[in-house]
């Protein structure tokens, strides 16, 4: 392209007024490329679709690009739409847009009105989200659109193999294809719909002319046909036919999930905020965790984009504010493509290489995506979303050295050009129907002889081949396109073939966005300072009285200003008529988590959200009225009413961290506990102190609690227990509870008997009951297993239309949030868990109705609200079975399997076993084994609990019916023996890994490197560490697994004769004992492959070192 024949782009001034009594802000400094020529260092990687005569320029990287794959071929029930049309509807202007660039070129071109750019409206694809095919999608989003001159015929085809720029538009509809009918047509929409129809005739024809088979298969491939046809088009239809209103419709669907996200309160600061809808919706778009927020702030409503299992690590929205990108890091990553007006998710990328994305783009006809990896080697690639090309078009790898780069963005002139940057270096990429290249020119201070400083963000130049940089610098990096000294000649005016030949002073203070409004340079910087540029970069407006923090983001509206508004409510420009600056309203965001709009008519600055900048741990809900307090890191107490989702009061905390809160049992009262051990009681409405600060602590305070008729609070903080005096705390009693385990959380068991109870969490998955009196384990469960064990429980109030003896639990554990239906008894299908905040949340609290339950994600800076479904959960555990069902099918092949039944006889052999397996009378047959059987059962199951769990297993069953019949129990039939076995067994099996941890503990490294114990040791920690094994146990142990006392020899204890023992053990077992030998050779347990090799080889070693001993 080329520049304006009169146009200067580098040189001049601005001309104006001063900022702040400083230069005048046009007088922008210069500095002229120095003498070295050094062109910049760049690497080739040749096309394998390139000729051996037609090399690549030495200072171009290229990648090839995906070849396409033929499309999965589709049912005769199914339609099959082309993809060569998928420009045509995304590049046509809006009629909405069209009548205002009408209006903007008819008003007074003395006035500086921007010219409004022609901003693609793009047509709603069809979902690709199941059960609606991609082909579908391709189809609505490609269909040729109003005011679009048709193309040639003889261009009709396919563009498989084709660069960005060959885009084709078929001369009729491909057969079996179809199209979707919005209501209210317009000639646009009529033409798709009439498209539509031919395609559906067309796709009649072609199952009416296909091989047949009986009447009864045709009619069944009809009803199917018809029946998933049917489901796509209702899907697709909800794209096609969306409107920008449609999103926030009362629509009334009964929730069928136990826990449905209501509300997200704060957001991530360090992404960037959108507007979407400006002038009379104010709606705008960001991420709170691994949850897209599209939030009407005038009707105070919010529509959650849920899909991530993952925080959102970036997201971006297409320039028609119509497609919404989002993308995420971690272990199965995505990138979504939304629909804005619908929620609907229209695409997914599953697996981006690279562990996800660190940065996105979507291209400015909103047909292609860039996207780049978050791994060590970073990955770009181009997708072309409307595709059902599961592939990207081109990839490309990116060296280490270049830095992480962390922003992208299109050349919105060509969505074959695009840059990206890191701290320290811009990229410049080019990309066709040959693959991928880049170009990364060579910037250091001495290039200038002056500091550059770190990079920000990079934009193309809206008029030229220009590009610019912004630094942390106040400094501006005006990149052109230049020919290399040798290579093609086509190559000189190829963007990717940049280097620096300017760097421009504009200021002192770091620029922190760069971006363009319709024919302005828009950069933001870290006091909060806004400032526009024309095309030559002379300085037109600017905004610095704003008092912000460092802005991140800047979003201007879709709707262009309104020429028909009084010219004297804006702001004069600093040009030398000093004529009206018109733009379009904008959304700022700051690293401080404020956002705010600017209404440039009248400089109107509302601020929309100001949530906390550092983490969120602290979260209480009032125990009578819909009221919940928040309290940051950062000093910050905000009051909500989450009834209504209306902030109502907040007080910050200058230099002091909220690590907790709690509202007393009256509700008059909030206390807060602060990380530099003070607290501080408040009144709970007006957040003022009730009496003065108390601070007994160094240690941050991490619990508060206060007595039930609030005339006392308890604190919890981390401190030596030890060193308690008199004066201060004295501790009054301590309970070992766990043998190995790591108790979690507790809390007061629902009094479903007389009994009272402490329920408890630990580390290995368990729920436990212990006597709130004598501190005796009563009970051990199975809790749930959802990747973590339960960090912090709460049992759910009673709300007015609830049983009372229907109790019900909420429980967070590493990044989830969940429900339990209560008594606990190990079924799993009574919990339900969700995905509340993937890096990991810390706090629960529960509404006074039980109704909602909060969690707050710590450094994800959110809080989420919860609505409780009861029935949702109830409905769950009646589809999991009844009686024994759930519990069979936690048994490896369930009721049917082989260990069900290997567990029968074992049982039963326990019978013949307890009356004896010699004697000659008669048999007592019965459905129950003696209660001193079940550990010898539980061990030949696999199972082998220490003493003490042995001690607690025979208590759990002999005092179960104690309270109710002052009897103890002495045996225990099958069903209830299945039961004691699942709930007490180790919940993931016993793992290598744990017994090489121990290894790691007890062990020292040898000189080839491996963690070992010596023999003696070992047998010394077996006798003398936790429960001791007398010498007898220890040689009659070690003898049987050494196989000196065969297997089913023998069928008491106590019978068998350690002669020799020494002698087998000294032989057997290696002066030097691994965690694999200790697995395989002692234990007999198998061990994984990797192990397995490395076991081998040691045998050999010690095998070897035996001979040389012979």
């Amino acid at each position: 392209m080329d520049d304006d024949p009169g146009e200067t782009p580098l040189k001049g001034s601005a001309r104006g007024g001063t900022e702040n009594g400083a230069d005048p802000p046009g007088a922008l400094q210069e500095e002229e490329a120095s003498q070295e020529t050094e062109s910049p260092k760049q690497v080739t990687e040749t096309s394998l679709e390139r000729t051996q005569g037609d090399p690549g320029p030495t200072d171009v990287v290229q990648a090839d690009s995906a070849a396409p794959e033929a499309p999965p071929e589709e049912s005769e029930l199914h339609t099959t739409v082309s993809h060569d049309a998928v420009a045509d509807i995304l590049e046509t202007p809006s009629n909405e847009q069209e009548e205002a660039t009408e209006i903007l070129e008819d008003a007074d071109q003395g006035e500086q009105l921007p010219p409004a750019e022609a901003q693609p409206e793009s047509m709603a694809p069809t979902v690709l989200s199941s059960p609606v095919s991609k082909e579908q999608v391709c189809d609505a989003a490609e269909l040729p659109s109003e005011g679009r001159a048709e193309e040639p015929a003889e261009m009709t085809g396919t563009s498989e193999g084709m660069g960005p720029d060959e885009e084709l538009t078929p001369a009729e509809p491909p057969p079996g294809s179809e199209r979707l009918t919005p209501p209210h047509p317009t000639s646009s929409e009529q033409e798709m719909q009439q498209l539509g129809q031919e395609a559906q005739e067309s796709h009649q024809k072609g199952l009416g002319g296909e091989d047949q088979g009986s009447s009864a298969e045709q009619e069944s491939r009809s009803s199917e046909g018809g029946a998933v046809m049917g489901q796509e088009e209702e899907r697709a239809s909800a794209v096609s036919s969306a409107t920008p209103d449609l999103l926030f419709e009362e629509q009334k669907h009964e929730k069928t999930h136990p826990l449905s996200l209501s509300w997200a309160f704060g957001y991530n600061s360090k992404l960037p905020v959108y507007s979407l809808l400006d002038e009379e919706n104010r709606v705008i778009l960001y991420a709170s965790a691994h949850t897209a927020v599209i939030h009407d702030v005038f009707r105070n409503r919010q529509y959650h984009l849920q899909g991530h299992s993952n925080s959102i690590s970036c997201l971006c929205v297409s320039v028609d504010k119509r497609w919404i990108v989002t993308a995420d890091q971690g272990p199965d990553n995505l990138v979504i493509v939304w629909d804005a007006f619908s929620g609907i998710p229209v695409h997914t990328i599953f697996g981006h290489p690279g562990d996800g994305v660190s940065a996105v783009a979507i291209s400015h006809d909103a047909k292609y995506l860039a996207t780049i990896g978050a791994g060590k080697i970073q990955r770009v690639c181009i997708w072309k979303w409307t595709s059902p090309e599961e592939k990207p078009q081109c990839s490309i790898e990116l060296e280490p050295r270049f830095g992480y780069q962390n922003y992208i963005t299109f050349n919105p002139k060509d969505h074959g050009e695009f840059v990206s940057n890191s701290k320290t270096q811009v990229i410049f990429y080019l990309w066709d129907s040959d693959g991928l290249r880049y170009s990364a020119p060579l910037l250091t201070d001495r290039t200038f002889n002056k500091v550059v400083g770190l990079f920000s963000q990079s934009i193309f130049h809206f008029k030229n081949l220009q590009a610019l940089t912004g630094t942390s610098g106040g400094k501006l990096v005006v990149w052109d396109a230049v020919c290399p000294p040798s290579g093609p000649a086509d190559l000189s005016v190829k963007p990717y073939n940049m280097k620096a030949i300017k760097l421009m002073h504009l200021q002192k203070d770091a620029l922190t966005v760069l971006t363009v409004s319709d024919s302005y340079f828009v950069m933001c910087d870290v006091k909060g300072h806004i400032k526009f540029y024309d095309g030559q970069l002379q300085l037109v407006n600017w905004y610095s009285h704003f008092n912000l923090g460092p802005i991140h983001s800047i979003s201007f509206s879709k709707s262009p200003p309104n020429p028909g508004s009084c010219r004297s409510n804006y702001s004069s420009s600093c040009t030398i008529g000093g004529q009206p600056f018109i733009v379009r309203n904008f959304i700022l965001s700051t690293l401080d988590a404020t956002v705010l709009h600017v209404t440039p008519e009248g400089t109107k600055l509302e601020k929309l959200l100001e949530e906390a900048k550092e983490a969120v741990n602290a979260i209480s809900c009032h125990p009578t009225q819909p009221l919940l307090a928040i309290g940051s890191h950062c000093g910050l107490l905000k009051v909500w009413d989450y009834q209504q989702t209306q902030y109502l009061i907040s007080r910050i905390f200058t230099g002091a961290s909220i690590q907790c809160l709690s509202y007393d049992p009256e509700g008059s009262s909030l206390a807060a506990g602060f990380t530099d051990g003070s607290l501080r009681i408040l009144d709970s409405i007006s957040l003022d102190d009730d009496c003065k600060e108390f601070k007994y602590s160094r240690g941050s305070l991490t619990h508060l609690c206060f007595s039930h008729d609030s005339q006392y609070l308890a604190t919890a903080v981390e401190y030596d227990l030890g060193s308690s005096s008199k004066d201060q705390l004295v501790i009054l009693r301590r309970d070992h509870i766990e043998q190995c385990a790591i108790p979690l959380s507790l809390a007061w068991y629902p009094p479903f008997t007389t009994e009272s109870f402490i329920l408890t969490t630990n580390n290995q998955y368990k729920m436990k009951l212990y006597n709130a009196t004598t501190k005796m384990c009563r009970k051990t469960h199975l809790g749930p297993t959802y990747g973590s064990p339960l960090e912090k429980i709460l049992i759910l109030p009673v709300t007015e239309s609830q049983d009372p003896q229907k109790r019900y639990l909420a429980y967070i554990a590493k990044d989830k949030v969940g429900l339990q239906i209560l008594p606990v008894d190990g079924n799993p299908h009574k919990s339900s868990a969700f995905i509340c905040h993937p890096g990991g949340v810390s706090n629960l609290a529960s509404s006074y109705d039980g109704c909602y339950v909060f969690t707050a994600g710590g450094n994800d800076l959110t809080v989420m609200k919860w609505e409780i479904n009861l029935n949702a959960l109830e409905a769950a555990v009646s589809l999991g079975g009844e009686d024994l069902i759930p519990f069979y099918n936690l048994l490896d092949g369930g009721r049917d399997g082989e260990f069900f039944r290997e567990l029968e006889d074992y049982f039963y052999y326990a019978q013949l076993r307890s009356q004896g397996i010699d004697t000659m009378e008669t048999r007592q047959v019965s459905t129950h084994i003696p209660l001193e059987e079940v550990p010898f059962v539980m061990r030949a199951m696999g199972y082998y609990p220490s003493e003490e769990k042995i001690e607690d297993i025979i208590n759990e069953v002999k005092f179960s019916e104690y309270v109710a019949t002052g009897k103890q129990v002495t045996k225990i039939n099958l069903g209830d023996f299945i039961k004691l076995y699942i709930n007490h067994r180790p919940a993931f099996g016993l793992s290598v890994k744990e017994i090489q941890s121990a290894f790691q503990v007890l062990g020292y490294e040898n000189e080839n490197g491996e963690k070992v114990i010596k023999r003696g040791d070992l047998l010394q920690l077996l006798q003398c560490r936790g429960e001791h094994m007398t010498e007898e146990e220890l040689a009659e142990c070690l003898s049987t697994l050494l196989g000196m006392n065969p297997e089913g020899g023998r069928s008491e204890l106590g019978t068998c004769d350690p002669t020799g023992a020494a002698g087998l053990i000294e032989e057997e077992i290696p002066e030097e004992i691994t965690a694999e030998i200790f697995t395989a050779d002692i234990l007999g347990l198998p061990i994984p492959e990797p192990e397995k090799n490395r076991l081998e080889k040691t045998d050999e070693r010690i095998s070897s070192e035996r001979s040389g001993k012979v």
